[in-house]
């Protein structure tokens, strides 16, 4: 059963419901970093632009709702959370303030804007509740699974008292008293990007049985983001602090308590344009990226994500009391939820999730820190990268010393297919893992665009089609991408990470995607708009057509309720990916017995 669906709901647009076996739970942490520090010299309003006070972040993780526990249990959950369990808004607190920042980032004026939002998605909530308990169920798939594994087990009279999973022992370390342990993926957004903008790939992905940490960077590339002070630790001045009059909504609370007229106890940080180059971002730029900004950024990005990873050891290694009492977004402190991080019972996390072998994930200009941080010696714990429609040109050149050495999956957008420099440069980052010995796969998904593996592609799909041609079914890109992944980590991840690939579905995206079909290039779109959108060839008549009910096509995708896929064009299931570069079975098979597992 999925989460009950709100009043507002019925009037306002809503994110569908994740499809995996698992609830989703929501963690919101911010915490102080352990050193203060600021990257490079870049300078806005006579302070520095760039710099890391806290590191603030989501997790969406498997969850157990109170419907699927024992009634004793249930009880105790009940005496420890005094507040029933809530879903959580889509739009980051204070929702204003946030809209604000996204009229900014637009450059558009903020009141059409904030009053849009307001009518469509300011009050929208993920699918996933705040706090839920960590999930200490295995999906039945697996349950059955094992059962059977148990019976063959017996009959071949082995004196090992392990149970046999997917043809391996399973470790000490698996059976967490009888509790499974998490595979862990970190995400980067993209530029104008939070920790909730991509919800419905980082939610579909933990109702899929991985933790998932998706880090809001203060690096100056999100639309909006507010940083919550310290008490104590050196306080360091902001390119975006806030000395307007006025305070927004979380803030009027500190003003009745007596607080006006002091400095206030959080900054703000907006998106930062390049100096002189504010569209380094376009493909018909002559400048090109701005690499001084760019690259300090992505520095930084790494920079948090070390630190999140370093949360997550303290809460995997028994710590997350210490962590509750760090946590700066908590009532009374500006973007937080009432909540904070209170009725979480931290020793349901302790040893459950894998902090080895982590895959990095990432959209747009996450997909260029993603390849710098699997580039680095020093984050040796990531062992695998995915790169959603990845900013080739702003992706930092590799040297002797950094060369990328672990599998990546790239997964684009038709629209920046079409962008010859960034699918050359994303082209040749794949090569440098295939020449690194690992495997590397490069695909696009069809009559795709940009935002189509964002929330608003799914909150907007009317705008997408109309502005952005966006020909694919929004869903269904989430849908492909995720499955993508799924696939592509169950090759790359130790069989102990995978034993939930049994309540995937398989439908061999990648095993059977073959770089030798023909692309086509009926929908690229004039050199003005390239990466921008989509040209549709006699684009009235295949909008009327797409309003005719049709009839019952076996080759239409459909969700788990059965209802049609189908965007403004239809290729059928297994048509809707094209493959770029795939590794041999030699190269997939030489992989795997080097790290210890069979093919």
């Amino acid at each position: 059963p999925h989460p009950p669906r709100s009043f507002r709901e019925h009037f306002f647009h809503s994110l569908a419901p994740y499809s995996g076996p698992y609830h989703v739970g929501f963690l919101e942490i911010e915490v102080p970093v352990r050193e203060h520090r600021h990257f490079s010299r870049i300078k806005r309003n006579g302070s520095y632009a760039l710099k890391l006070d806290t590191v603030l972040f989501a997790v969406y993780y498997p969850a157990d709702f109170n419907s699927d526990l024992p009634r004793s249990e249930r009880r105790s959950l009940h005496r420890r959370s005094r507040k029933p369990l809530s879903r959580v808004p889509w739009l980051p607190r204070p929702r204003v303030q946030t809209c604000k920042g996204y009229a900014r980032f637009f450059n558009v004026p903020y009141v059409p804007i904030t009053a849009y939002m307001a009518a469509t998605s300011m009050f929208t909530k993920l699918p996933a509740l705040r706090n839920g308990r960590m999930s200490s169920r295995w999906p039945p798939a697996v349950e059955e699974g094992d059962k059977e594994e148990e019976v063959k087990q017996e009959s071949r009279n082995d004196l090992s008292q392990d149970t046999l999973v997917d043809g391996r022992k399973a470790s000490e370390s698996d059976k967490q008293d009888g509790k499974p342990k998490f595979p862990v993926i970190m995400f980067s957004h993209g530029l104008g990007g939070s920790r909730t903008l991509y919800s419905s790939v980082c939610g579909e992905l933990a109702s899929f049985g991985f933790v998932v940490v998706a880090v809001e960077h203060r690096d100056g590339s999100g639309a909006r983001t507010f940083v919550n002070k310290a008490s104590s630790g050196p306080d360091l001045d902001s390119q975006g602090l806030d000395r307007s009059p006025g305070s927004p909504e979380n803030e009027k609370k500190h003003q009745k308590k007596g607080n006006s007229g002091q400095e206030r106890p959080y900054y703000m940080v907006d998106y930062i344009f390049p100096k002189d180059n504010a569209q380094d971002t376009s493909p018909h730029n002559t400048r090109g990226v701005d690499t001084e900004l760019r690259g300090a950024q992505i520095e930084m990005r790494i920079a948090e994500i070390e630190e999140a990873f370093h949360i997550l050891e303290l809460i995997n290694s028994g710590k997350g009391e210490d962590v509750r009492a760090r946590n700066l977004r908590k009532k009374g402190k500006v973007g937080a939820s009432s909540l904070g991080l209170d009725g979480i019972d931290w020793d349901e996390w302790t040893e459950r999730l894998y902090l080895e072998n982590v895959t990095m994930m990432g959209h747009s200009f996450g997909g260029a820190a993603s390849v710098q941080a699997l580039r680095s010696e020093k984050l040796d714990w990531l062992s695998q990268g995915i790169l959603l429609d990845a900013w080739g040109p702003a992706t930092p050149e590799s040297t002797e010393r950094e060369r990328l050495r672990k599998p990546i999956l790239s997964i684009g957008s038709e629209a920046f297919m079409y962008w010859t420099e960034n699918f050359e440069r994303v082209e040749q980052i794949c090569h440098e893992a295939r020449d690194g010995g690992v495997p590397c796969w490069m695909t696009t998904i069809r009559g795709s665009t940009h935002l189509s593996q964002t929330d608003f592609a799914v909150l907007y799909p009317n705008w997408m089609s109309v502005l952005m041609k966006t020909i694919v079914n929004p869903k269904r890109a989430i849908y492909l991408t995720v499955h993508s992944a799924l696939e592509f980590l169950k090759i790359t991840l130790p069989p102990q990470q995978t034993r939930f690939k049994k309540s995937w579905a398989d439908d061999q995206l990648l095993s059977k995607a073959d770089p030798g079909v023909e692309v086509e290039l009926d929908y690229r779109p004039n050199d003005k708009w390239v990466a921008a959108r989509l040209k549709i060839p006699h684009e009235f008549r295949l909008r009327l057509k797409s309003t005719v009910k049709p009839k019952k096509d076996t080759s239409v995708p459909r969700d788990a309720s059965g209802k049609p896929l189908k965007g403004l064009l239809s290729w059928g299931v297994g048509q809707e990916i094209w493959c770029h570069q795939r590794p041999d079975q030699g190269v997939l098979d030489r992989y795997m017995e080097e790290n210890g597992w069979s093919p």
